[in-house]
């Protein structure tokens, strides 16, 4: 699988999971990830509760579930490897470039390694082609 080809034309929703050091979990909608290579994808974060999760624990689980209706989808077992705070490169990946942020240093472009993908239903692991 070819995390690139398969973003660019999937249509669905995304889920993206952390916990705390203590294991407390937190779910929260998230947009497609951006792929910086095929084993390495970021995402545009808030200062918020998946952001502290991650700074306790830095595994994280991203499900994509197809708009299909039928299953399709993947999971995406997730270790961040760093983030920044740059906000011209952030304004430059975001998907909604007209939308107003409340606070200006409030975002963060939050790098990880893709540990194994799996499919959305079972357990199939799906290997990522290079």
């Amino acid at each position: 699988m070819k995390l690139s080809q398969y973003f660019s034309n999937a249509v669905g929703t995304g889920v993206f999971s952390t916990a705390d050091a203590a294991g407390v979990v937190n779910s929260a909608i998230y947009a497609t990830p951006h792929i910086v290579d095929e084993r390495n994808v970021q995402f545009i974060m808030r200062n918020r509760l998946s952001r502290a999760n991650l700074q306790e624990n830095g595994q994280a689980c991203y499900l994509f579930m197809e708009k299909s209706g039928h299953g399709a989808g993947v999971r995406l077992y997730l270790r961040m490897t760093g983030e920044e705070q740059d906000e011209e490169k952030i304004r430059a990946l975001s998907r909604r470039p007209g939308k107003v942020h409340e606070e200006a240093g409030d975002r963060f472009l939050v790098s990880f390694a893709v540990e194994k993908v799996r499919s959305l239903i079972g357990g199939e692991e799906m290997d990522l082609d290079p």
